[in-house]
């Protein structure tokens, strides 16, 4: 799991959002009153949509001592993650950087491209010569590849959560093609059908910049 806030539902209500810890709390006093409520406790992680698995067996102290094992480890992961060179995963060797050409002071350092007599003739009339023309080419496609990966990873996250969620509730099928169609009107015209707990967290997951129109 990530480190991200999580969300717990009790049956289509929503029960308690926040840190893993504080809502694994108010989650474990939920599953020991359960016959007094009725509907599964599920939490899921705000970042991936998936289900946390809480161990829910003894005593409060000895779940809130799984949650910190599970942060710990996630803790772990992360700092090795980010502590990779290069993108390198673990076992993998890096080669040695060569000297660089360019201005490596300011960060500009000069590698071989190959183009087409076309390409060449375009770069040549552009402001700034072809590096630079090269450079905003590149930035904008980071820009525009970015903004896509974040999107699409979005409408994952947000599928997870109703799969497990709102399989059986109206037009599930047609929210989901709203969903990937990035309709974010459609989606909410066809959410406003469901429970409000279910429709408001499936929205924030899966379109975080945007508001139900009204």
């Amino acid at each position: 799991m990530s480190l991200a806030p999580v969300t717990a539902f009790r049956g289509h209500e929503l029960l308690a959002t926040g840190a893993l810890r504080d809502v694994a709390r108010v989650v474990w006093r939920a599953v020991k009153d359960a016959e007094s409520h009725h509907g599964a406790v599920l939490v899921f992680d705000d970042a991936t949509g998936r289900v946390v698995d809480l161990e829910m067996r003894g005593d409060e102290r000895a779940m809130l001592a799984h949650v910190d094992v599970m942060l710990r480890m996630s803790q772990t992961a992360l700092v090795q993650t980010n502590d990779e060179p290069n993108g390198a995963t673990s076992g993998e060797s890096v080669d040695p950087v060569p000297r660089p050409r360019g201005r490596p002071k300011l960060g500009v350092v000069a590698r071989e491209i190959t183009l087409l007599p076309r390409h060449w003739e375009w770069l040549a009339t552009q402001p700034g010569g072809a590096s630079v023309a090269l450079r905003k080419l590149v930035d904008a496609a980071r820009r525009t590849t970015t903004n896509e990966d974040r999107t699409k990873a979005a409408r994952d996250v947000a599928y997870r959560f109703m799969n497990a969620m709102a399989g059986d509730l109206s037009q599930f099928e047609e929210v989901i093609r709203a969903l990937y169609r990035g309709d974010d009107a459609r989606f909410h015209e066809l959410v406003a059908e469901w429970p409000r707990d279910i429709a408001a967290y499936s929205a924030q997951l899966a379109f975080p910049t945007s508001k139900p129109t009204a």
